[in-house]
């Protein structure tokens, strides 16, 4: 799913004498990410309401069974959201602070194209990879 689409936004075009993360670049990513954050916010409460206001029991047992793993797959998907709304909060902080856009391993660009793709990434591909290749030793 590309983000920047599914939230109707415009993807970032880089300038070739645009200096990394630049005020229009932390503006275009706070941007992208206060919308995230706003969508997931809304979503949850969608869920929320749907849980609250939806305490019909069907007759059957396998019906209930099913509707309750349906109710059950929201709840977890609210927790892992609500985790994800929590990281996107800190990556606006760190815009503000002027410390997004760098990896916290090595300190290098993460890159927009990266950033575009998963605006919450804290770490370059480099060491991304790395830190993945070390899990799977493990």
């Amino acid at each position: 799913m590309n983000l920047v689409k599914l939230l109707d936004l415009q993807p970032y075009l880089t300038n070739s004498s645009e200096q990394y993360m630049s005020e229009l670049q932390r503006e275009h990513f706070k941007k992208l990410l206060s919308a995230w954050r706003d969508h997931l916010v809304q979503a949850a409460e969608t869920t929320v309401n749907f849980l609250q206001n939806d305490t019909s029991k069907l007759p059957d047992q396998t019906d209930n069974a099913t509707k309750e793993e349906e109710m059950y797959a929201k709840l977890r998907k609210q927790a892992r959201d609500s985790k994800l709304i929590k990281r996107i909060s800190s990556c606006i902080r760190a815009i503000e602070q002027k410390d997004y856009g760098f990896c916290e391993s090595c300190g290098a660009e993460i890159g927009i194209r990266r950033l575009e793709a998963r605006p919450v990434a804290k770490e370059c591909v480099d060491c991304k990879t790395l830190a993945e290749e070390k899990e799977k030793v493990s």
